[in-house]
């Protein structure tokens, strides 16, 4: 359930080698306090997240992919 306050924030991400990969990220970021949901794509390494802005900004999540061991930065696409 989204509310007013959830932001959709779509990422690229780098580095993904295998769709284990996937699952560690999303694990990460779930961890994130205000994550309402997040989705991995393996096949276009877009990593898209709603989230409570309020409570996760976009920096923590890149900084949440990153602690998996990848590079994530926002897009537009």
């Amino acid at each position: 359930m989204t509310t007013e306050t959830t932001t959709h924030t779509i990422l690229r991400a780098e580095g993904f080698s295998c769709p284990s990969c996937v699952q560690k990220i999303e694990k990460q970021i779930g961890k994130l306090n205000g994550v309402e949901n997040v989705a991995v794509q393996f096949a276009s390494a877009r990593i898209e997240v709603d989230h409570d802005e309020s409570k996760t900004s976009v920096d923590d999540i890149v900084a949440a992919v990153a602690k998996a061991g990848y590079k994530a930065a926002p897009s537009a696409f």
